[in-house]
């Protein structure tokens, strides 16, 4: 709080980072899984045409319910093309194409009779698992020039990186991504409350021409207050009092703070994130009595978990190859080509 002539400005400041919209199932292969030992499939026998990778995966089409049989690559290009602007660098791409193909075999093998939010496939083509496009769906989003200027880009990320996927101590990894981190991404364990070694915050420079990297909405007090009795009716909170009955908790180890309380109950980030409908949970909250108006900036856009999208093209066009920006996002994994034996043995 500080007197600034005779108005009284009450200023809060929460700064939080945590979730978001391409927010994706946290499922991981089991440890068991070792490429040592290759990919133990399910105790149960099965015939070969049910249980081994074929080459080719199912993916269930949210839009029509239907189930899809694609050849991994091909499905690949849809996602690298709905996931990730075409217009970003060629390296970008690739990593995206490769974090796009080891998240669908890890949930893939994962997931082998269906995950159970779709059990018709282990994949869906919805933000739930990763999003997927088909060129006709891409071409009637974009511009009329759209297939002749970027898909031989898509196609040359994918083809160039075929079969290529991360691997961690020897078990393929569940490479989670989002937009844009703010500058630093955040601990899985942060977010998903589940402790992986690959999925550590790190430094994620380069970002600040993403379009989401800071972002601002603004309400009345009396709207604001109006949200936080509605999700937490028994508060004693007042245009009056914000600065007493909002308080900081507990940060994370990138600066994102990960509990607060209102009026002494300690609660969540992402449960004022997601109250508030922001980017992220990495934001300032300004409040003017004299004006009634509440400011929310935000930093970033996503979860913050994994590789940040923005940033890979920020690292690719400061002259970094895709294998540099997956292993600087995913701590510690290796590069592997991938092959029938290693993930149906």
């Amino acid at each position: 709080m500080r007197k600034i002539g005779i108005y009284t400005v009450v200023v809060l400041v929460i700064i939080i980072f945590i979730p978001s919209i391409i927010v994706k199932t946290f499922n991981f292969v089991p440890k068991e899984n070792k490429m040592g030992k290759k990919i133990v499939r399910s105790q149960v026998e099965e015939s070969p045409s049910e249980n081994e990778f074929n080459g080719n995966i199912k993916v269930y089409d949210t839009r029509n319910q239907q189930v899809i049989d694609m050849a991994l690559e091909e499905y690949v290009k849809g996602v690298v093309a709905a996931e990730m602007p075409a217009e970003f660098h060629i390296e970008a791409l690739k990593a995206q194409a490769v974090a796009s193909r080891t998240y669908a075999i890890s949930r893939t093998l994962k997931y082998r009779e269906g995950h159970p939010d779709h059990i018709e496939a282990p994949l869906c083509t919805g933000i739930h698992c990763q999003a997927y496009l088909t060129l006709e769906e891409l071409n009637n989003i974009h511009a009329k020039d759209w297939e002749e200027k970027y898909w031989p880009k898509i196609e040359e990320a994918v083809i160039s990186t075929k079969g290529q996927i991360l691997y961690y101590g020897g078990e393929i990894i569940e490479p989670l991504y989002h937009s844009t981190s703010g500058g630093m991404t955040e601990d899985a364990l942060n977010v998903f409350a589940v402790d992986l070694p690959y999925l550590k915050a790190v430094e994620s420079p380069y970002e600040e021409d993403a379009p989401k990297f800071r972002s601002l909405i603004t309400m009345t007090g009396d709207e604001f207050v109006e949200k936080l009795l509605k999700k937490y009716p028994g508060s004693n909170i007042t245009k009056d009092n914000l600065g007493e009955k909002i308080k900081l908790v507990e940060k994370t180890q990138s600066g994102r703070i990960k509990k607060l309380a209102i009026d002494g109950s300690v609660v969540n980030g992402r449960e004022i994130r997601e109250l508030f409908e922001l980017n992220s949970t990495n934001f300032k909250i300004t409040f003017n009595p004299k004006t009634n108006i509440v400011d929310i900036e935000t930093i970033g856009y996503g979860h913050g978990v994994g590789m940040s999208q923005w940033g890979a093209n920020g690292m690719a066009k400061n002259g970094r190859d895709y294998e540099e920006i997956l292993k600087h996002y995913y701590t510690g994994v290796e590069l592997h080509q991938m092959t029938m034996d290693n993930l149906n043995n």
